[in-house]
């Protein structure tokens, strides 16, 4: 039965209007055939309304995915992508695994051939029901487009189904800026069944109004997946419980998506003096609160037994530092895990686990302490506790510091300077591997609002430059910390500086993303593992030395391109790549070997 071109685009009309109401801004189309109908219905919506959708495009599959990762890591609302037939759905598999793991929103859309031409060797064609399996959070296999009213219906349903499942929002909710990349969402998967023609006509009368029901007419309201709650009568308990134990407060990735989150969580901690272990991810080194501790690392190395704790809460994932998720694994201490979902604790410590989000808890807390006389909550052992993790952060902050004299050939010179320079209010993106390591290390706390970015879910390099280009989207000035084994494991990303320069005729605003690449010629990390070792195999399979032009390859996609050796050279590259529309590239060449002796004076 051959398909009709009014009921595709009605069908999928009524589909896309829904996803926008409920939260979707953006969309991103891998090109296809199979996809016509989908690609075609989303561009429309985004002609005719540019207010209420973006569509971007990337030829490359497993790059769009990531850049949607990355619309939806950096906005908090969830980020559909589309893609054709056969081993594109596969490509899309990385990114769906990262969005499962960073619960990140994703809505991944693909097209499919009809079921009369499945199993029969037909081009282009494999199963694709459930093809990501448990790794998203729901699927479904959506009907042929038809025009009638149930089917219509059922579009705007799926559409919603699909928001709720990947953590999305109403339209329209009104949103603080984001410092971190908290979310409580996954990925989703719908298959859409074409057959031909596949084009859909989309000069039909009320191609995104059809279907619509009473729920247009309500206001637009702000929806939060999932509903958090904490009971007064268990925060007293666990007041008692608290009361007179050393407590020592874990901020990882998770912990707050905003600064009127980040400023809540401090000032709890500050009622109760608790010491706060902040994750870079975490965003709470954008304030030069006291109680925030961003030296954990470098104070590990060699903790004392006035650093013990006797009660550890942990907000959202185990820090990027091994040494604090070590010290926390040695630690006899009562864990207590705060996430609305699960505990992610792979050190099985978890003695409770309390279902709410970080915030919900510090604010239930503070109210159950107004009820009660201060001197009642303080205590000479946790006051004593404090003042020993501040002023070991102190003297490990002292030794970080001298980083700023180092001149040249180390990364974390060059990480420290970008922290420095970075303008107020942009994007900080860190690849992983050394990168993320290096940004824990040499980004200390202070009163400037960055929002600081990874791929921490599943800690791979795999489209790590496109989800940094996706998550610039929100931002002015974007800045991609990345190693050279990560640019060159997605380096035709590059090639989206033709779409950022179309979306810029098209009236979007002008992004800049600047990418320093800490060129260390390999994989430097290895350096640092057990893996390490003078015999042949090392260098062959770890350290596995590249030898790429990356100017060459720059220039080939258009993308400016600055090569540096020290930190002068660094800052006047950096400073006028900054605020340049598009990608530009700033190249910092570092030795491959050495490493542990290097990072020695700020990490033992």
């Amino acid at each position: 039965m051959r398909a009709d071109p009014a009921a595709s685009a009605l069908f999928l009309g009524a589909f896309f209007d829904e996803l926008e109401r409920w939260g979707v801004r953006d969309v991103v189309v891998s090109p296809g055939s199979r996809s016509t109908p989908l690609a075609m219905v989303a561009y429309e919506l985004s002609r005719r309304f540019p207010e209420r959708m973006r569509l971007f495009v990337d030829v490359d599959e497993r790059g769009a995915a990531f850049f949607a990762l990355g619309l939806a890591k950096a906005s908090g609302h969830p980020a559909a992508v589309i893609c054709t037939s056969g081993t594109a759905v596969a490509n899309y598999y990385p990114a769906v695994m990262e969005a499962e793991s960073s619960r990140v929103p994703l809505i991944v859309l693909t097209g499919d051939r009809p079921a009369r031409l499945q199993g029969l060797g037909a081009p282009q064609t494999c199963d694709q029901l459930n093809a990501y399996g448990a790794h998203v959070r729901a699927f479904r296999h959506m009907p042929e487009p038809a025009a009638d009213a149930a089917t219509l219906a059922f579009a705007r349903q799926a559409a919603r189904e699909a928001c709720i499942a990947a953590g999305g929002e109403l339209a329209g909710s009104a949103r603080e800026p984001r410092i971190a990349g908290a979310c409580l969402g996954g990925p989703v998967h719908l298959n859409f069944p074409f057959d031909e023609p596949l084009k859909p006509d989309l000069h039909v009368e009320g191609l995104f109004e059809a279907g619509r029901g009473m729920q247009h007419a309500l206001p637009d309201l702000r929806m939060a997946y999932p509903p958090t709650y904490f009971d007064p009568v268990d925060a007293a308990r666990m007041l008692d419980m608290l009361r007179g134990r050393r407590v020592l407060v874990v901020a990882g990735e998770g912990s707050c998506a905003t600064a009127g989150e980040a400023n809540a969580l401090l000032a709890w901690a500050e009622s109760f003096e608790y010491p706060l272990l902040a994750d870079p991810l975490s965003g709470l080194r954008t304030t030069s609160d006291a109680l925030v501790v961003d030296h954990y690392d470098t104070v590990l190395a060699a903790p004392t037994e006035a650093l013990a704790p006797e009660v550890v809460i942990r907000f959202g994932r185990y820090p990027v530092s091994k040494r604090a998720t070590t010290f926390l694994a040695s630690a006899d201490a009562v864990n207590i895990v705060v996430d609305p979902l699960e505990t992610r604790d792979f050190n099985c410590a978890t003695d409770l686990h309390l279902r709410c989000t970080p915030l919900d808890l510090s604010q239930t807390l503070l109210s159950a302490m107004r009820g009660l006389a201060r001197e009642s909550i303080m205590s000479d052992r946790q006051h004593a506790f404090a003042t020993a993790w501040l002023g070991a952060n102190a003297e490990a902050g002292r030794r970080v510091e001298a980083v700023g004299a180092v001149e040249g050939g180390f990364e974390g010179a060059f990480v420290r300077r970008v922290v420095e320079r970075a303008p107020e209010g942009s994007c900080l993106f860190a690849a992983n591997s050394m990168s993320v390591r290096a940004l824990d290390t040499f980004y200390p706390k202070g009163d400037k609002r960055l929002t600081v970015l990874c791929n921490r879910g599943l800690n791979g390099i795999d489209g790590t430059v496109s989800t940094a280009l996706g998550a610039a989207q929100r931002f002015e000035q974007t800045t991609l910390l990345a190693g050279d084994l990560t640019l060159l494991h997605d380096l035709n990303a590059l090639a989206l500086q033709r779409e950022l320069r179309v979306q810029r005729e098209l009236g979007g605003p002008a992004r800049s993303i600047v990418i320093v690449l800490l060129n260390n010629n390999g994989g430097g990390i290895f350096d640092m593992l057990p893996q390490r070792s003078d015999d042949p195999y090392f260098e062959r399979l770890f350290l596995t030395p590249q030898d790429v032009e990356f100017g060459a390859a720059a220039q080939a996609f258009g993308v400016p391109y600055r090569l540096v050796e020290n930190v002068d050279a660094f800052d006047a590259a950096y400073g006028e790549a900054l605020g340049v529309p598009g990608i530009s590239l700033v190249e910092v060449r570092v030795p491959l070997e050495g490493l542990p002796e290097r990072y020695a004076p700020y990490w033992s």
